[in-house]
């Protein structure tokens, strides 16, 4: 059995006690963009008739619940976290969808995921490669249980490459998106998001990364400006 560190229990109890907020904070302090951005995420995602999908740290199930809407009803979703309350409210949220009797949602970490070999179609993860305290061990559980062909999908926070508009959003990130979380939430929780993209790995480290573990065919794609990415990679017959 996986047994967290120190750090990522500290960050799961994080995440336990704002849980409740998760939602809406996302969308009030993206102003509705991380919709879009998970979208387009989700446009890149293969998928086979009578497939499964995985979403690693699916939070309360926003991209398990929006890859539903997107593929055929023969199509199975599973979602993990390794947060306990995220998963009560994601479970709750698949119950009152159109999508109950496809989505399956449990507790487990990136770095251990309950899955054989071979076993996904896809496997994607949104904003939470950062908080996988070993990423290079969640990479490559990924890489794990995905099936020959079969695609990872990472969306992540990174950093502008213009340096006007990284200034204006480190000022945002870093100023006033803390005390917005704060005064919904909790401030220390709002403080540790903006330090914690600080401090991922650049595009081209994060690629290269992704690179070693083990994902042939690896790109990414900057959203809005380069404020998040979306890294696409393969997993082919050599490293099955």
């Amino acid at each position: 059995m996986f047994k967290l560190s120190r750090k990522g229990e500290q960050v799961q109890q994080m995440f336990g006690a704002i849980a409740p907020r998760y939602d809406f904070l996302n969308r009030l302090l993206s102003l509705g963009i991380d919709q879009r951005w998970r979208r387009f995420a989700i446009r890149q995602v293969k998928w086979t008739e009578g497939g499964t999908l995985l979403d690693v740290a699916t939070g309360t199930g926003d991209v398990a619940l929006t890859m539903a809407a997107a593929t055929p009803p023969s199509v199975k979703i599973v979602g993990l976290d390794f947060c306990k309350e995220m998963i009560d409210l994601g479970k709750e949220k698949a119950r009152n969808s159109p999508y109950s009797d496809r989505i399956t949602l449990g507790v487990a970490p990136c770095e251990a995921i309950p899955y054989p070999d071979d076993s996904f179609d896809s496997v994607t993860i949104a904003f939470g490669i950062r908080n996988v305290v070993d990423r290079s061990l969640g990479l490559a559980e990924m890489l794990r249980v995905l099936k020959p062909g079969g695609r990872v999908v990472i969306l992540e926070f990174s950093t502008p490459r213009s340096a006007l508009f990284r200034k204006l959003y480190h000022f945002y990130f870093l100023k006033v998106l803390p005390l917005i979380g704060g005064i919904f939430s909790d401030f220390s929780a709002y403080k540790y998001l903006p330090d914690s993209v600080l401090e991922f790995p650049s595009q081209e480290e994060f690629t290269r990364m992704m690179k070693d573990v083990g994902f042939t065919s690896v790109v990414h794609h900057d959203l809005t400006g380069g404020i998040a990415t979306v890294y696409v990679g393969e997993k082919t017959e050599a490293n099955a």
